[in-house]
Order: structure tokens, then sequence, then C-alpha cells
């Protein structure tokens, strides 16, 4: 009986062994799968989107614009940490507690800039349309911020203001619907989440709050990301 379970583990092993080896030999790697939303975009939308976005990086590229990719994101004292090191012995946890969540709207470039502002509260298109006009008012040079197309980047002061920040030199860059990928803040939110943010964190609601805090204005010193690949 034992000597059975030994065999079955073993060529159980050895199949995994076995595809992993196959796999790899033609160019296949282990990685993330990351999510994508179930309605693709326009293929001829996307396409001109993408080659306008090309162009607008090529301009940063050469200093000639800045460019933002903005996005809202949250964190929650329920966050999902599913896994983390543990020493033998050793009891690791995530304390139940009543759900407190941290709303974020955050501007980064590729270079690690990052502008933005947190709430407790929904944020709205509203709080969105007043902290872009504050930083609009800035800049030094022609401006793009890429947003995808939430009500809370369409709707109210935000339709309202794109003339005024046009006049000043901050123009708006919609993303194709349902194009996620396009947005390297996507990138951002993710290492936020899984990375920087601690399982030790999540001992209560300031802790969390802080060392959210904390590494959102560390953002371009101390937390950096790599971002020649987009989300």
């Amino acid at each position: 009986m034992r000597q059975g379970s030994i065999g079955e583990v073993f060529r159980k092993e050895s199949k995994r062994h076995y595809l992993q080896t196959f796999f790899r030999s033609f160019g296949a790697r282990y990685k993330r799968i990351p999510k994508r939303p179930r309605v693709t975009p326009s293929p001829q939308l996307y396409a001109i989107k993408r080659e306008k976005l090309q162009e607008l990086e090529s301009l940063s590229n050469q200093g000639l614009i800045n460019l933002f990719f903005g996005d809202e994101s949250h964190v929650c004292t329920q966050g999902h940490v599913p896994y983390g090191w543990q020493f033998p012995g050793e009891n690791v946890f995530v304390p139940s507690m009543k759900s407190a969540r941290l709303n974020i709207f955050g501007m980064i470039s590729r270079s690690n800039i990052c502008h933005g502002f947190t709430s407790r509260q929904s944020i709205k298109a509203e709080d969105v349309a007043e902290f872009i006009d504050s930083f609009s008012l800035t800049i030094a040079r022609p401006a793009f911020i890429v947003l995808d197309n939430a009500s809370v980047h369409t709707g109210g002061r935000m339709k309202e203001s794109l003339d005024k920040w046009r006049e000043r030199g901050l123009y708006i860059f919609f993303l194709p619907p349902y194009s996620p990928q396009l947005n390297i803040a996507e990138t951002l939110w993710r290492i936020l989440k899984t990375k920087w943010i601690k399982p030790s964190h999540y001992i209560d609601t300031d802790t969390l709050f802080d060392a959210t805090h904390e590494i959102l204005d560390g953002i371009g010193d101390r937390y950096r990301v790599n971002y020649r690949v987009a989300a």
C-alpha cells in the first residue's frame, strides 16, 4: 500500500516533468495568465487607437510631451492574500475584520512619475475632474492622460472640462473599449496588491491604509515598475 502510494507520486512527478520539458521545447513559458474582458473591441478602432497611442509614446520618449496613464483602483481590508512564505511552526494569517475600502485614482508614466489621490468615499467624475483641473495648471509642456471609457472619466465635469484643458495644453486620450491591456496603470495596481502590500499590512485598517499611502508616495523612488512591456 505504501509502496503503491510512492510509486503513484513518482509517476505523477515524472509526468509533470515530461510535460514541462515538452512545452519548453516549443518555446512555451510558465507565466501569469492575465484577465481580459469577455467582449473584444472593434478591430478597426483598436488598431487606430493603438497606432495613435504609439505616436504619443514616441513623442513622450523624445521629451516633447508628458504622457500619463490614469485609472482607479482600491485596497480593502478583505483583500485576497492567498499565498505567502511561511516557516515551520509559524502561524501566518490575515485577521478577519469589518470591510473598509480605500479608493485610489492614479496617473503613472513609464518613468514612474505618479500623481493621484485617495478617498474612503466612492470616486466620482467630479472628483477626477477636480484633480485633473488642478493638475492642468501645473504643466510646463503639453500633457496627455490616457483613460478608459468608464463613466467616471466621460461624464459630468469630465466632459465639460475637455475644451478648457485643451486650451491649457492638457489632452485626454480615450482607449478603445475593453482594452485594459493598453493601460500600464493596470500593471501598477497588480504589483501594488500582490508585491508591495504585504500580508502583515492587513493586521488592521490603519496599518493597511498607511502602508498604501507610504507606497504610493514612494513610487518613483523606493517603488518602481519596469513598464517596458505594457499591461
